[in-house]
């Protein structure tokens, strides 16, 4: 298939495109590098020996969507394109309306006028909110989302459900993200946020090459066993194939039976404690990773993990490396780039 993948030089998306181009695909990448960088693309190119083709602009650029869906017949949209920072967006809501709604209802309607109706839509865990019962399957109760981040990604999850609703030509997967981490067995790409990251791996690999100091773990408070927030780790690699097998599934179902929209969990089905990733790696690393007890930080729920059981029987996915593994591919990035793509 030739996919459209939007935001495909981040994190997320440059091991989602390696996956595609590994099972045969076609690949076209549309990001404005805002954070992100076009020599994740190249390391790409070394991975897999293709050539990958990109377009750089924003999804907020409608003449541009229009003009790349009539030069290019794109069977698919895989739509990653977003900011996704949960405490900037606490402190700056506008940005994050604007990017992520805004980008994603200018997307929709240049899929609609060009007839392109399959979309893969990068989704979160922060959609389930608070106070949910663990674990967390597809159809629990979605709540008020604790941060403006996660009410962005509510927001486009609705918006592409009444969409679907109103036309049942639509093809449209949501998949949840757990915590992805980790990094490409070759150590060749892997996440390199700008400025003080915002997720804790990136932060404790920093910490370990010794970048940073120590790693501020916010709160020790929380309802779980060492007082320290629980999550869902899931490595990148695993994350990527579960974009890949969603998209052939799509690609799969005979015309006209059970489209519309499906909603996935991509997550092991196990929470680790902030205090637990940092043991582990240390274990992985070699090294000490001092740490001191902040306050929390706001929009931070206490403990959210996955029930993957659906993406399992639907999509047959399921997440295989643990924590370690993500640990040492984490490290085995950040000792080979120690400034990222720099």
């Amino acid at each position: 298939m030739k996919v459209l993948v939007t935001g495909g030089a981040g994190f997320i998306g440059t091991h989602i495109i390696v996956c595609l181009l590994e099972r045969g695909h076609d690949v076209h990448v549309l990001d404005d590098f805002s954070n992100s960088s076009e020599k994740a693309l190249k390391r790409v190119k070394n991975i897999t020996g293709k050539f990958i083709r990109f377009t750089k602009g924003s999804i907020l650029d409608g003449a541009l969507l229009s003009y790349l869906f009539a030069n290019e017949s794109f069977d698919s949209v895989i739509h990653l394109a977003a900011f996704k920072a949960v405490g900037e967006s606490s402190t700056n809501p506008l940005k994050y309306y604007e990017n992520n709604v805004v980008g994603t209802l200018v997307l929709s309607r240049a899929m609609k006028n060009f007839g392109v109706k399959r979309l893969i839509f990068s989704s979160s865990a922060t959609v389930y909110g608070d106070g949910v019962q663990m674990p967390l399957t597809e159809s629990s109760c979605v709540q008020d989302p604790t941060n403006p981040y996660g009410r962005t990604k509510l927001m486009m999850e609705q918006i592409l459900t009444d969409l679907a609703k109103s036309d049942p030509s639509w093809d449209i997967t949501v998949l949840r993200y757990f915590n992805p981490v980790g990094a490409h067995s070759s150590g060749l790409i892997g996440e390199d946020p700008n400025g003080i990251p915002n997720n804790l791996m990136p932060f404790v690999s920093q910490v370990a090459v010794g970048k940073r100091d120590k790693v501020s773990v916010f709160g020790n408070d929380y309802d779980t066993p060492d007082g320290t927030g629980v999550r869902d780790y899931i490595h990148i690699e695993d994350l990527a194939l579960g974009h890949v097998k969603a998209l052939e599934k799509q690609n799969s179902d005979q015309r006209g039976s059970s489209r519309n929209i499906k909603i996935y969990n991509l997550g092991t089905g196990r929470g680790y404690s902030v205090l637990e990733v940092i043991e582990a790696f240390s274990r992985a690393s070699g090294k000490k990773i001092p740490y001191e007890i902040v306050k929390r930080r706001p929009g931070d729920v206490a403990k959210c993990w996955a029930d993957p059981s659906k993406s399992e029987l639907e999509l047959g996915w399921k997440a295989t490396r643990d924590l370690i593994q993500m640990c040492r591919d984490a490290w085995n990035w950040q000792v080979n780039n120690p400034e990222g793509y720099e």
